[in-house]
């Protein structure tokens, strides 16, 4: 057994206390504490060599497990504190220690990073399972019924932690657990109904849609791991409609990237990385839509109508394609302008426009509207043209905050933001005063 794997399963095993956590109730903190004190205590021996990471050897202590202990010690307070489910407790601390497990045998055998974020997915997903089944069993829960529930926690709290732990370090391991469990905390407090037939459709679609953005490089991974999430929550908690929107801008998106690539590489507006998106990228555009379809799912506790935060989010989509089609289509053409003065400038000046960048830009913004108003019967021609308007209006957000802010105060993830935020905010605001 290599350092690796058997470090990793020495915090597996740690993690596995999470499971007491319906016995134990409060104690299952003091539990994690002590795991915790005890490891800032131990400077040497065998318990030294199991769980010392790189960093712990040059300081001599254990500050690895002490705050993968410490994090836990916190989720746990919040379940007897506040409020927050045992299930989402054990399934947080298992994601985190069963997923590196199984990374790290992944890597024992040389797999490929892809293989290799596969494999922590998997591995947390079934243990996060496993984990609810055993909490929920043991204060008299029926674990059938709920099933594709707790299988859908597990698969949101693996999507996340695979997302952090591709773009952070070993050591950030704490983060990652406290950020599964706040948003696990999160969907358990929204009561989602998910059918066996749903979360099939959705971990399918979800794995397909990863591995064909990855394959044709059109992600990096921890942009295709943010995409996977994505359509994982669009599925189950706003529909097949609201996938088929989403699923319409990353592939028209990633094929414009494509598009006469080199020459736009030789005019330095080219995409990096050969055009495979990042996380950032991802979120950029996209992190408005997630948050329409988290309120879709709550629609309960706003005042408003779900019908409000379905416009929002596409709305939000037809302006990240509004805004990738101008730029991506418009960057071959010669003669951009600024959008604030009209003056002529350099290929790849924030906030420069083409007359034909604007016109692939209202295509785009069009096709979004097109494939909504077609999905759902509660849009219509009408809000079809809701949504093209209000993707035009954030693409025109976009250049001119690329033209005033963006370099010194914003950056392009900054920019995209603001753009597909301004795009909801229209749309939904029209939708309110126009459709009946």
């Amino acid at each position: 057994m290599t350092t690796r794997v058997r470090r990793a399963a020495a915090y597996a095993v740690v993690s596995t206390l999470a499971l007491a956590a319906p016995t134990l109730e409060w104690a299952t903190a003091a539990v994690f504490g002590a795991v915790a004190v005890g490891a800032l205590s131990v400077t040497d021996g065998p318990v030294f060599e199991w769980f010392a990471r790189p960093a712990d050897r040059q300081e001599g202590r254990l500050h690895g497990l002490a705050a993968f202990g410490f994090a836990a010690t916190g989720i746990a307070l919040l379940s007897w504190f506040a409020g927050l489910p045992d299930h989402v407790l054990v399934a947080s601390v298992l994601v985190v220690g069963y997923g590196n497990l199984a990374q790290q045998l992944a890597w024992r055998f040389d797999a490929e990073p892809i293989l290799r974020t596969g494999a922590f997915v998997a591995g947390a997903i079934v243990a996060a399972v496993a984990g609810q089944a055993v909490a929920l069993g043991v204060v008299g829960i029926e674990v059938t019924p709920v099933l594709p529930e707790i299988v859908f926690l597990a698969s949101s709290g693996a999507l996340l932690a695979g997302l952090l732990r591709s773009v952070l370090f070993a050591r950030d391991d704490p983060l990652v657990m406290l950020s599964v469990a706040f948003l696990l905390w999160l969907f358990a407090d929204l009561a989602v109904m998910v059918t066996v037939e749903g979360i099939a459709v959705a971990l399918a679609v979800t794995a397909l849609f990863g591995y064909v953005s990855w394959a044709l490089d059109a992600a990096s991974i921890p942009g295709m791991m943010t995409g996977a999430l994505l359509a994982m929550l669009t599925i189950v908690l706003g529909g097949y409609g609201w996938f088929a929107v989403l699923i319409a801008f990353f592939g028209i998106g990633s094929l414009s990237t494509k598009f006469r690539y080199e020459e736009k590489e030789a005019r330095g507006v080219a995409e990096e990385n050969e055009g495979a998106r990042g996380s950032g990228n991802v979120l950029g555009n996209a992190a408005v839509a997630l948050v329409a379809v988290l309120a879709y799912a709550a629609q309960d506790k706003f005042a408003v109508g779900g019908e409000v935060f379905l416009f929002a989010f596409a709305s939000s989509i037809a302006t990240a394609m509004s805004d990738t089609l101008s730029s991506e289509i418009g960057g071959v053409f010669d003669d951009p302008r600024l959008i604030t003065t009209l003056e002529r400038v350099e290929p790849g000046t924030d906030g420069a426009v083409t007359w034909q960048g604007e016109l692939a830009g209202a295509a785009g913004a069009a096709v979004v509207a097109a494939i909504a108003a077609a999905l759902f019967g509660n849009v219509g021609v009408t809000g079809g043209a809701v949504v093209a308007v209000a993707g035009v209006s954030g693409m025109t957000m976009d250049s001119l905050l690329g033209a005033t802010l963006e370099g010194d105060r914003l950056g392009n993830q900054g920019v995209n933001f603001l753009a597909t935020l301004t795009g909801a905010l229209v749309g939904a605001g029209l939708a309110v005063v126009v459709l009946p």
